[in-house]
C-alpha cells in the first residue's frame, strides 16, 4: 500500500510538472471537440469509462465525427513479483497494454501507438476472499489509470495536428494511386511475348 501511494504521488508530480492537473481540479478542457470511440469490445469498460471522461471534459463523442479513436486491443498480463513461502503470501504483478489507433477522413490510420498500466498487490493464501478483493480494486485501479492516460495523450493532440496527419496520409494515399495506375499503364502499353511455338513433331 505505502509502495502504490509513493507511486501515485510521484506520478502526479510528474503530471503536475509537466502543467497537466487531474480532472476537477483546473485543468483545461481538450482541444479536440469532437470524436467518434470505439472498441473491439463495444460495451468494455475501458471504452466505456473513456466515453464518459471524454464527454465530462467538452468532447462530443458521436459516431460520424471527423476523427476516431479506436481501442484496437487490450492486454491483461499477472506474474508472481515476489513469494513469501511462510504465509503462503505473495506479490503479484498486473499489467495492462492497451493498443489504440486514431482514424481521419475514410478511416484512413493517422497514427497508432500503446499505452501501459502497471500496479502491484499482495495475494494472501491466509485471507483468499480479501485477497480476491484486493485484486479486483487493483484492477479497477487500472483501468482508471489506462482512461486517464488515454485523455492525456489525447490531451496532447490538436485539431490542426490531426489536420496535418490526414493530409500527410491523403498524400501517401495520393502518390500510392499515381504509383498503381503508372505500373499499370506500362502493363497495358507493354507488349505481350507470344508463347513459344513448338514445332509439330
Amino acid at each position: 500500500m505505502i509502495k502504490r501511494n509513493l507511486l501515485v504521488m510521484g506520478l502526479a508530480v510528474m503530471l503536475s510538472a509537466c502543467g497537466f492537473q487531474l480532472r476537477g481540479t483546473g485543468t483545461s478542457e481538450l482541444a479536440i471537440k469532437e470524436l467518434d470511440v470505439s472498441a473491439r469490445n463495444a460495451y468494455g469498460e475501458t471504452v466505456t469509462q473513456l466515453r464518459q471522461v471524454l464527454q465530462r471534459s467538452g468532447v462530443d463523442v458521436h459516431t460520424g465525427a471527423p476523427y476516431r479513436l479506436v481501442l484496437t486491443d487490450e492486454k491483461e498480463t499477472q506474474r508472481a513479483a515476489t513469494y513469501s513461502g511462510g504465509n503462503r503470501s505473495a506479490e503479484y504483478e498486473l499489467t495492462t497494454v492497451l493498443d489504440y489507433s486514431i482514424l481521419g477522413l475514410n478511416n484512413v490510420p493517422l497514427l497508432s501507438d500503446k499505452l501501459e498500466v502497471r500496479k502491484i498487490y499482495v495475494h494472501d493464501g491466509d485471507n483468499i476472499t480479501g485477497s480476491d478483493q484486493e485484486g479486483i480494486q487493483t484492477r479497477e485501479e487500472l483501468r482508471r489509470d489506462l482512461v486517464q492516460g488515454m485523455v492525456v495523450r489525447l490531451q496532447m493532440l490538436t485539431p490542426a495536428q490531426l489536420d496535418q496527419l490526414q493530409q500527410e496520409a491523403d498524400e501517401r494515399a495520393k502518390a500510392e494511386a499515381e504509383a498503381a495506375a503508372a505500373a499499370q499503364r506500362y502493363r497495358d502499353e507493354t507488349p505481350q511475348q507470344s508463347p513459344l511455338e513448338i514445332p509439330g513433331t
